[in-house]
């Protein structure tokens, strides 16, 4: 049996063609013909004859890329072609008017977007949006009886009426739907909060009411960068030591540390510099981490936290002495005898000083009382006094004592015979 094979060329000679300025660009066959950005064609459709522009002349795209069938380009349009073209540019202003005025007098809970009339006149095509379903059976019965031709009504979502009417996004460029989207990208809430966006409808919603589709844009490479970064609250080792990590900054690729020996002290390091020890969280069932774990700091470099602590131990003597107002003792140095007996001399402390003021007071009262005792013989040959009535001798030890004063004597008691 003979093997059928097939040479198919891998690329293929194409146009590109816009319906309506602004509009989505698709493939046509050009037909061996040369086309130029500008020309106004006609090419054949799945709804017949249309009018088209030419935006992209002959070039080749890989088979890969072109949805099948590739239809093909009859002709550059005519003189004729473009009578026509204009005359169905104002039915269709026309017909759009019209319908507008049908749906308030039917009083149909529908927005209608814009009308198009086909190339041949055959049909009419009128577009619109709505939140629910919409019995449109009489009012396309009253169109028809006024155009007398084919009517049709497509409900479409809100896209694809901001890709259709166009417009200016919030960042000031024209919709990308309506300029260079082929096809709408599903986004979701999950994007926005991957990419760290404020959660607020009117900052991350477009002009049609939906998440913008920019949102798709750079979630692959928010993603990438995720899976190189640690988790919120993981434990981390960090050339400074263990910690908790309290931030994560994906652009940059760093992260913050919360120091777990001093949690006081936030260390910023780059994602390349630290080893995840645990990934997020703590749960309850999760073993304990060891204390000696420590691929970073453990491997013999000096952390910095260690360098600190030990700076701290020498200031804190220097800022005793400027608190307390006190001299640090320094240690002492061995010192000549006569050296420190001067020095001590020159520099006395208060406690000595109180000591020999103490002293001094006491070798005064010894230097006086010798004098007293060298007086008491020349007092000793004066005569002695008469003690008066009720005084003491002079000899009795009762002088030392304070004396009382007199009081008077109670009679005393006849004494029983």
């Amino acid at each position: 049996m003979e093997e059928i094979t097939t040479d198919l060329p891998e690329k293929l000679e194409v146009v590109d063609i816009q319906f309506r300025p602004g509009q989505k660009v698709y493939f046509f066959d050009p037909d061996g013909m040369q086309f130029v950005p500008g020309d106004n064609v006609i090419m054949d459709t799945a709804r017949g004859p249309e009018f088209g522009i030419c935006s992209g002349g002959n070039h080749t795209v890989r088979r890969k890329d072109i949805v099948s069938p590739l239809r093909k380009v009859l002709r550059k349009a005519t003189a004729q072609d473009m009578k026509i073209v204009a005359d169905n540019r104002a039915r269709e202003k026309r017909a759009y008017e019209v319908c507008l005025q049908k749906i308030t007098e039917h009083g149909l809970d529908m927005q209608l977007v814009s009308a198009e009339c086909a190339f041949d006149g055959s049909k009419i095509l009128f577009y619109f949006t709505a939140d629910e379903r919409v019995d449109f059976r009489e009012l396309v019965k009253n169109l028809a009886g006024i155009f007398h031709t084919r009517i049709e009504l497509r409900q479409i979502g809100v896209r694809d009426k901001a890709k259709m009417v166009g417009g200016l996004g919030i960042c000031g460029r024209p919709f990308c739907c309506a300029s260079f989207l082929d096809d709408f990208q599903p986004v979701s809430i999950k994007m926005a909060k991957t990419q760290n966006l404020s959660l607020n409808p009117t900052k991350i919603s477009g002009t049609c009411g939906r998440l913008m589709c920019c949102l798709k844009y750079e979630q692959d490479a928010y993603e990438d960068l995720i899976r190189n970064s640690p988790k919120m609250d993981s434990f981390v080792d960090t050339p400074e030591g263990r910690g908790t990590v309290v931030e994560v900054d994906l652009m940059r690729q760093r992260v913050k540390v919360r120091m777990e020996e001093d949690p006081d002290t936030i260390s910023q390091f780059a994602n390349t510099d630290i080893a995840v020890l645990r990934s997020g969280k703590a749960k309850k069932n999760d073993p304990p981490i060891p204390a000696d774990l420590a691929p970073i700091s453990g491997s013999g470099k000096r952390p910095r936290q260690q360098e600190r602590k030990e700076e701290a131990m020498v200031l804190e003597p220097i800022r005793f002495r400027y608190r307390e107002e006190a001299l640090v003792e320094e240690p002492a140095q061995p010192e000549e005898p006569e050296k420190a007996s001067e020095k001590q001399s020159e520099k006395p402390s208060r406690s000595r000083r109180r000591k020999r003021s103490a002293e001094g007071a006491q070798t005064t009262d010894r230097a006086e009382k010798p004098a007293e005792k060298k007086e008491k013989p020349a007092l000793k040959q004066k005569e002695p006094d008469v003690p008066a009535e009720g005084d003491t001798p002079a000899g009795d030890p009762a002088k030392k004592h304070r004396r009382r004063p007199n009081r008077r004597k109670k009679p005393a008691k006849p004494q029983e015979g």
